[in-house]
């Protein structure tokens, strides 16, 4: 696995410029892909713009200075993702990854209420040795429970840093839902209908604004108003 990564070759989903140097720091295997995660320095450096260069981000998380998810985090190159909280200890503002409406991962600032809870979508489950069940969450966790009660796909929302469960939000009609991929990215839409497919089809969730995608796209965030802080859209 090579350990560098060319400007040109980034992700799409990094909101960076591409022509003003050769190369960027590539994040580290974790949580999240590299496709859907930015390195922490560059979150600090390029996104919050709390520090001109890697120098100084490299300082400020090995002070100890940046949580995410309410843990300290102390790796420069940790894989910040998808409703992942990131908290400035010195400031203690706190900020959510969300994407925008081009599929690009964006930060959200936040306040104290929000940053004790983040959205964790179920991206799969089995049985383990014991008869409980574990679910295995878009951003790497896996919760035990003693018994099956969730679906996968449906969303929970979870104490941090406990990981205790406070609510979950079905993948089901009349849920808002916020797109993460396809033609309609950073969006929230309403869902009309989940269809079930047979074989090794994705599952297709229609909208009530009348077109479809595929399940992976679909992350549910509120039954009728969403839980979370969305991006803000920008004046045309």
């Amino acid at each position: 696995m090579k350990k560098h990564m060319k400007r040109m070759t980034a992700p799409r989903r990094w909101a960076i410029p591409r022509k003003v140097s050769q190369w960027v720091m590539k994040p580290r295997p974790g949580p999240h892909g590299k496709e859907d995660s930015m390195p922490l320095a560059m979150v600090l450096r390029d996104m919050l713009k709390v520090c001109d260069n890697t120098r100084e981000a490299k300082f400020i998380i090995g002070g100890r200075g940046v949580t995410v998810d309410g843990k300290v985090v102390t790796d420069q190159k940790f894989p910040v993702g998808l409703m992942d909280v990131v908290t400035l200890l010195k400031t203690e503002e706190s900020y959510r990854m969300l994407l925008d409406y081009k599929g690009r991962l964006q930060l959200v600032k936040i306040d104290d209420k929000e940053k004790s809870w983040k959205l964790s979508r179920i991206d799969g489950k089995n049985t383990v040795p014991g008869g409980k069940v574990q679910l295995n969450l878009h951003d790497g966790r896996c919760i035990l429970l003693p018994k099956d009660q969730y679906k996968t796909g449906d969303v929970l929302k979870i104490e941090l840093p406990s990981q205790r469960i406070v609510k979950a939000l079905k993948l089901d009609k009349g849920s808002l839902a916020l797109l993460t991929g396809g033609s309609h990215p950073g969006t929230i839409q309403t869902i009309e209908e989940y269809k079930l497919r047979r074989g090794s089809g994705s599952n297709i969730v229609t909208f009530k604004e009348g077109f479809s995608t595929v399940k992976e796209n679909v992350f549910v965030v509120g039954e009728k108003i969403p839980e979370i802080k969305l991006v803000e859209a920008k004046a045309l």
